[in-house]
């Protein structure tokens, strides 16, 4: 589904040249939920933003499918994001001035594929994730986890092979954020959705396949979740982070 193959990303500031990836190589398969933790200034937003292409890398391969994303053109790049990939921000990101329905059918507005069809799978998912009551009011007039829940319904308008999620619990209350993450488990269960997230949250961590951890821009680890319970994983997820954060003294 998504292969990352020495991945490279560099950031020069005056004369200094600031290694942000060096090498980083992952795997997500079609259906999996797959976290990103690393302590601050690991790479995770760097990697999220040269998977989708926002931000281009300096070597190394994604590929998404038989795509490599990175060889493309711009007009192809946008065309992929908005057909093939769905994305969750922090943020939310939604249009004040469009109602929760007309946000999740937002990117298929934008790709000119409007009809019936569009209209009944918006329904649809405003079913599936608890928004319908209010799918004709504003975003300022929605509570926080309903926002992100409309932007996870929006990101699934298009059937996309992969969802790109950067902290989508980041911003939200403990209540909104098991929302949230429900949201995520119901679109891979129900949807067999494909989700790939970065998080600073060990509890939101906690309920993926999968956690790669990264650190100084490389991976460190990989936890693979199995048959663990949901509060034995968080508290492997916890431990390796600290240890990755820290400080030996001198």
């Amino acid at each position: 589904m998504l292969s990352v193959q020495n991945l490279h990303k560099s950031y020069k500031i005056g004369n200094e040249k600031y290694e942000v990836l060096k090498g980083v190589s992952l795997e997500v398969n079609k259906g999996e939920f797959v976290g990103v933790m690393g302590p601050s200034g690991s790479g995770k937003s760097t990697l999220l933003n040269c998977i989708s292409c926002y931000i281009p890398s300096d070597s190394g391969k994604i590929k998404l499918g038989d795509t490599d994303l990175a060889s493309l053109a711009e007009e192809q790049i946008a065309r992929i994001r908005n057909e093939k990939l769905g994305f969750v921000f922090q943020d939310f990101l939604l249009l004040d001035g469009l109602t929760i329905r007309d946000n999740i059918m937002l990117p298929r507005i934008i790709g000119g594929k409007i009809d019936p069809a569009m209209e009944k799978n918006a329904d649809l998912l405003c079913d599936m994730f608890g928004i319908s009551h209010i799918k004709g009011k504003y975003p300022a007039d929605v509570s926080g986890g309903e926002r992100q829940r409309t932007a996870v319904a929006r990101a699934l308008i298009n059937s996309p092979e992969l969802i790109l999620a950067d902290e989508p619990t980041g911003n939200l209350d403990s209540k909104s954020a098991q929302a949230v993450i429900n949201a995520f488990l119901q679109a891979k269960n129900d949807l067999s959705a494909t989700i790939f997230m970065v998080t600073h949250d060990s509890f939101a961590a906690s309920f993926c396949d999968r956690v790669v951890i990264l650190k100084d821009g490389n991976v460190r680890e990989t936890l693979v979740r199995g048959s663990k319970e949901r509060r034995e994983f968080q508290d492997e997820l916890l431990d390796m982070i600290g240890k990755l954060s820290e400080v030996k003294s001198e």
